[in-house]
């Protein structure tokens, strides 16, 4: 009688991975120890990847070893001039590449990101060539990074692709700690500043999130990744393309509920009840 509930128990876990009905059109669930998908829909659909590209461009900064209390001043070169966005980051102002690096990866600065990669060694130029080679070196083959934003509508990657990136992010210390910050009051042309985390994950008491990273544009939709601890093991989240904040967060609640669920199963499964 146990038995049976139990192996009920477990295809109705099972049924329900399958069934779950996710407003994101492109997702991947993996646990990081094993490399087992966990769950995906549209996994290997080559589409735009809007902000998640900043993560591209912090790990190919911080492999220059640059110096990262370097005075950066920001220029009309900076200014969006794909979609015209907004920033809280003027024109002519200085701020260290430690602080750039924040903005960009915290509060999803454009600015910041670009000025990152225009004061790379070498160039624009040269930081493509950078993250090309980063790209290769992470077997990325179904990515293509055109600037350092993601802006450009020809950013684009798969979910399976951005799952890697998100693993090689995480052994990053400074980018761990940056992306799972709630805020922080940052020092810009002389005035403190309040910038929030774009998540609004970080901080929940529920979740325990060792990497994280919005996107939004009209062509990517809402995206994010995670690395998240839940049931004692480390999980990569990917969701792309939602409509809207609110139906990217609900996704990410309903792949949290399973990940806490779907931890049971090989308990269950090693059970010796006759």
């Amino acid at each position: 009688m146990i038995k049976s509930f139990l192996f009920a128990a477990l295809v109705t876990l099972t049924a329900s991975a399958s069934a779950m009905s996710l407003a994101s059109k492109h997702a991947i669930v993996i646990d990081e120890a094993t490399g087992k998908v966990l769950f995906e829909k549209n996994s290997s659909d080559i589409v735009p990847i809007a902000s998640l590209t900043k993560l591209m461009t912090a790990m190919v900064v911080l492999d220059a070893h640059l110096d990262m209390h370097e005075h950066i001043v920001i220029t009309e070169e900076d200014v969006d001039v794909f979609k015209f966005s907004s920033s809280r980051v003027p024109v002519g102002a200085i701020l260290t590449r430690n602080t750039l690096l924040e903005l960009a990866l915290m509060s999803s600065d454009n600015r910041a990101a670009h000025a990152l990669a225009r004061t790379y060694p070498g160039g624009i130029e040269y930081f493509k060539q950078a993250v090309r080679n980063k790209s290769h070196a992470l077997a990325l083959r179904r990515t293509n990074i055109e600037e350092p934003t993601g802006l450009s509508p020809f950013n684009t990657s798969t979910a399976s692709d951005l799952a890697k990136l998100a693993m090689a992010a995480s052994r990053y210390p400074d980018i761990e700690r940056i992306t799972t910050v709630s805020g922080d009051l940052i020092d810009v042309g002389g005035s403190a500043r309040h910038y929030h985390n774009t998540n609004k994950l970080v901080g929940d008491k529920n979740w325990t999130i060792s990497l994280s990273k919005t996107g939004y544009t009209q062509e990517a939709g809402r995206c994010i990744i995670m690395r998240v601890r839940t049931a004692g093991r480390d999980a990569i989240m990917v969701l792309l393309n939602a409509r809207a904040s609110a139906n990217r967060t609900a996704d990410a609640i309903s792949l949290h509920r399973f990940l806490m669920a779907e931890r049971q199963q090989p308990v269950m499964a090693g059970l010796n009840i006759k």
